[in-house]
């Protein structure tokens, strides 16, 4: 019997990079790989299903998976990941303070974007209830953009769509709204807008005590096996995991090797050093047993916010077969 032809999509990034230039094999499969953005994956993946194995965001996956309509299975390879202290925007004339965006007026792309649960859930924290803020959902630099799952709000969630023609970046600039959440920078902060900035002045530091008090570092992306695939081939799931952490183990080793540095950053070594400090060694996991407390928190906020139909396990999203791993 020969290797299972497969179609991989999945983003270009260190951790990936193995899969992607071959240095890391997926038993039994040959791939087709295809390096698209997380966008273009997700917008296909969710209304077509036409990878075989593909980068899928977390929060979409849970709407389909409590509806019971998920076309995918997961794997927990949790190839994106990221501290969303950096993901709020905000007119720094008008917001100085988390508790000033109560009563404001805030853009988002789409409001179930695994980005903006994380980011609602900061605000939280400092006691700004998502129903307090009026959401503005439109592209951020192209307008006409939509939800790619189909979500149904509480009565209580205030969401209208960005005028027609009109940008989320454009509209911070013009003061049209008070604030962006987003995983994508608005091109108004990269090109030092004025009165543009962070909601959090330091948001390293933010970040850094936010893991000191909670231990989560916030888990973005899963990897998905086509749900038919994974019924016809029961070993291809385990077999994928295995693979990616593969590719992370060697990109990890890569990063870990100064001797002539792997990316193009100055202090890669430093910065390094200190999140092994404050994280741990292997600060970037996959599986399930060392992350269900950071997806138990998610679902939470998840269900909380009217997202899911019902509150998820964090043992549904995976196939069962990846629920433990293989040591030696």
């Amino acid at each position: 019997m020969g290797k299972l032809a497969l179609s991989v999509a999945i983003g270009d990034y260190d951790r990936t990079r193995p899969l992607i230039d071959g240095s890391v094999q997926i038993d039994g499969v040959d791939p087709v790989i295809m390096t698209l953005s997380p966008e273009e994956i997700f917008f296909r993946a969710f209304r077509d299903a036409p990878f075989d194995i593909c980068e899928l965001s977390l929060s979409s996956f849970t709407v389909k998976t409590a509806a019971g309509d998920c076309a995918y299975v997961g794997v927990p390879a949790f190839v994106s990941r990221a501290f969303r202290h950096t993901s709020i925007y905000v007119r720094k004339d008008r917001i100085k303070r988390p508790q000033d965006l109560a009563g404001k007026r805030i853009g988002v792309g789409e409001y179930q974007l695994t980005a903006n649960v994380w980011a609602r859930a900061l605000l939280a924290e400092h006691g700004v209830s998502r129903s307090a803020i009026v959401w503005v959902r439109g592209g951020l630099e192209e307008p006409g953009r939509l939800e790619k799952v189909a979500v149904s709000l509480p009565a209580d969630i205030r969401l209208e769509a960005a005028p027609d023609g009109a940008t989320l970046s454009q509209m911070l600039a013009d003061g049209a709204i008070d604030g962006i959440i987003s995983p994508r920078a608005p091109s108004v902060h990269e090109k030092g807008a004025k009165n543009v900035g962070w909601l959090f002045d330091d948001p390293t530091e933010a970040a850094k005590d936010y893991y000191r008090r909670t231990r989560i570092f916030p888990i973005m992306h899963l990897v998905g096996v086509k749900r038919e695939l994974a019924e016809r081939h029961p070993w291809l799931p385990a077999t994928v995991l295995k693979a990616f952490m593969a590719a992370k183990a060697m990109s990890a080793a890569h990063l870990a090797d100064t001797s002539a540095t792997k990316v193009m950053l100055p202090f890669v070594e430093e910065r390094l050093g200190e999140a092994r400090a404050l994280m741990g060694p292997d600060f970037w996991s996959y599986g399930l047993a060392p992350n269900r407390h950071v997806l138990d928190a998610f679902l939470r906020h998840h269900r909380d916010e009217g997202l899911s139909r019902r509150l998820v396990g964090a043992d549904e999203l995976f196939h069962p077969s990846t629920h433990q791993v293989v040591k030696v």
